[in-house]
């Protein structure tokens, strides 16, 4: 039986060199994004690497929590109707937003960085049972060791910095993938945490470039952190997406879980906070408020 793979926000940047770097392993990729076009280039360069596994795109806008839903309803029934189990799960969506922004009346960073991939997981564990052995890579980010360690709400006492709340979004999702990669020890689904380093992404290149995503604190030292950030960290996005490929197909990994996969493509000590079972219930209990995975 063949090795399938879905890659969220997979049509550019380390989304896509993910999707290529699996395919170039053996596996047939499905992307998902917002765009079609961007889609369809991406498929044509996945083919390019792998044309006996054909890729192909879904449409999805991983900001809304109801088309998550749908988008893991689709999943599910295409690998069954394929009678291939998903063996690969890669949640590399990510943003971060300069200014306060809402989705359904929930902060947008939240949901984006740690809501969605959330829920897709917590939709798609059944499917990804039933391809086991097989894995879930949670894309991370440096920036969770600047964020406020207090889940009682979706969003931290204080003012908005757009880079802080990333990196809060991003500790709620390392915590709640070590706490899941515990709950399935046994199953044989893995679960890894994979962190990029720097990357040359729209991302980096834009939102990170405006100091004011930072606090007044940080705010006069940003524009030097960043530079010398760049300049220590940062590659093109295919560099970027090792961390990713090696979680999902490195076989010196097979019966490992709850690794976190450092910017050298090699295993490191998981974030402190991140590992804190008093944070992992905090982060359940509010995302279980805001994204059930039943709804009425």
């Amino acid at each position: 039986m063949g090795k399938t793979a879905v890659v969220t926000a997979g049509t550019s940047g380390i989304g896509l060199e993910t999707a290529v770097g699996l395919a170039a392993a053996g596996f047939s990729v499905t992307v998902v994004g917002r765009n079609a076009e961007r889609g369809a280039r991406a498929v044509e360069r996945i083919n390019a690497e792998n044309p006996a596994r054909q890729a192909r795109f879904l449409p999805a806008d991983l900001a809304s929590l109801e088309e998550v839903r749908a988008l893991a309803d689709r999943i599910a029934a295409d690998r069954a109707a394929a009678g291939e189990p998903l063996t690969v799960l890669v949640n590399n969506v990510g943003a971060m937003f300069p200014v306060r922004q809402a989705v359904d009346g929930i902060e947008a960073s939240f949901v984006v960085n740690h809501l969605s991939p959330y829920l897709l997981t917590e939709l798609l564990l059944p499917t990804l049972t039933a391809g086991a052995p097989s894995r879930i890579v949670n894309v991370t980010s440096g920036a969770v060791t600047v964020a406020k360690r207090v889940f009682d709400a979706v969003e931290p006492p204080g003012g908005y910095y757009g880079f802080h709340w990333y990196g809060r979004a991003k500790l709620a999702n390392l915590a709640y993938t070590l706490h899941l990669a515990k709950r399935l020890d046994g199953t044989g689904v893995s679960v890894f945490a994979a962190d990029p380093g720097g990357a040359a992404t729209d991302m980096t290149n834009g939102t990170m470039t405006d100091p004011k995503i930072v606090s007044p604190a940080l705010r006069l030292l940003w524009p030097l952190v960043r530079r010398t950030f760049a300049r220590s960290t940062s590659g093109p996005a295919s560099v970027a997406a090792r961390p990713s490929i090696t979680a999902a197909t490195d076989d010196t990994l097979t019966g490992r879980t709850g690794t976190v996969i450092g910017a050298q493509a090699r295993p490191v000590t998981p974030f402190r906070t991140a590992a804190d079972t008093r944070v992992a219930e905090a982060v359940r209990r509010l995302s279980e408020r805001h994204a059930p995975l039943t709804t009425t």
